[in-house]
């Protein structure tokens, strides 16, 4: 597999091994939209899915993956020449799921340095799970390749913090970012024409776990101002409960629809996997200028500034308050949006976070060059 056949003498060579292909939202956001800024640094990237995208259609429709998931193995164990001749391995998250540190190890070249990425705390796949046996052979993998990483990239202050105690040599606080110019604001016309909807975006499975028991306060709080909530990519299971508008997700539409709620909320319940997401669908409401509501869990108490641009409730009396004073104060929602969109320019944009990203991308492959040539 040659996948840089011509290059300029100064180019970077990376091979990003990513988890998923573009319905794979981690991986579209925490490598794939990275490519432009990468060319305009220099930086020549490949992408490898370990999944395909018909992996991740068949998980949301609640089918058997196991052709897929043999296939995806033998895939990336066909990569070898061409992580052998790159300059830098990318690696979202891990690359080799669920098979051992001695394995992933032998996969990946010992002469390529390694920048291993993380948006999720899927280390507590292994540690915390279940079967003793999982957590024995397991449980330190991901902080196996965090220490042999030259680079560990964390979306968070926890993913950072297990990278350190791992023994990384390197880590940095890489947030998920947006690019602002395909996420606009809704405009006042928008607003005015439609009705005042709360609305959330994610996957099936982060509806089972976080807004279905959310559900019956919601419903409550909705009805009392005659609003609805609109919800993307849940999955039939949302289409059960009045009062909602239960809509597929694309990458072509979750801009509009995003542009067509009025506040939007990200529930999650106080868990060791809460605490490692990095507050994506928080910083989509705010880029297209909503305010938010979201439980103080993990990064969400950074992102949201708690009367600011938002708010941040611990139980359902702080719910309740908030999405009443939300529902029917459009001025506050005007201003808390704009604050948002204000947050997310400065601090959560592929604008700001592009160059930085092929940066650090460029200083590992080259200081490793250095070494090995003994500059």
């Amino acid at each position: 597999m040659d996948l840089f056949p011509e290059r300029e003498l100064e180019t970077i060579r990376v091979v990003a091994l990513s988890r998923y292909g573009r319905l794979g939202a981690s991986s579209r956001l925490r490598m794939m939209q990275f490519a432009p800024a990468l060319k305009a640094a220099g930086v020549e990237l490949a992408v490898l899915p370990f999944f395909d995208d018909l992996y991740l259609q068949k998980t949301y429709a609640g089918e058997s993956k196991r052709a897929q998931s043999v296939l995806a193995f033998l895939r990336r164990f066909r990569t070898s020449k061409a992580l052998r001749d790159s300059d830098l391995i990318w690696v979202e998250k891990e690359a080799l799921p669920w098979l051992p540190w001695i394995i992933e190890n032998a996969v990946l070249p010992s002469h390529v340095p390694i920048v291993s990425d993380y948006d999720d705390a899927i280390f507590h796949n292994y540690d915390i799970h279940p079967s003793s046996v999982v957590r024995r052979l397991m449980g330190a993998k991901i902080d196996r390749v965090m220490a042999r990483s030259s680079l560990v990239a964390a979306g968070n202050r926890y993913l950072a913090d297990r990278a350190e105690k791992a023994g990384a040599s390197t880590v940095e606080i890489v947030p998920t970012v947006v690019d602002t110019t395909v996420y606009s604001t809704r405009t006042e016309n928008s607003e005015a024409k439609m009705s005042v909807s709360v609305g959330w975006i994610g996957t099936p499975s982060t509806w089972a776990a976080y807004m279905e028991p959310m559900m019956p306060m919601l419903q409550e709080s909705i009805a009392r101002v005659s609003s609805r909530l609109r919800v993307v990519g849940a999955g039939e299971a949302a289409s059960r409960h009045p009062n909602v508008d239960n809509l597929a997700w694309s990458e072509e539409e979750e801009v509009s629809e995003i542009q067509k709620m009025a506040i939007g909320i990200m529930p999650l319940t106080d868990t060791p996997w809460a605490r490692g997401k990095c507050g994506y669908k928080l910083i989509q409401y705010m880029a297209c200028g909503l305010p938010v509501i979201a439980s103080p869990v993990g990064v969400n108490s950074e992102i949201v500034e708690h009367g600011v641009n938002g708010f941040l409730a611990s139980n359902e009396v702080e719910w309740r308050q908030a999405l009443d004073v939300l529902l029917t104060d459009p001025g506050l929602r005007a201003r808390m949006g704009a604050a948002g969109r204000k947050k997310v320019e400065d601090q959560y944009s592929l604008q700001v976070w592009g160059p930085r990203v092929a940066q650090m991308l460029r200083d590992v492959a080259v200081t490793h060059s250095k070494k090995r040539r003994g500059d």
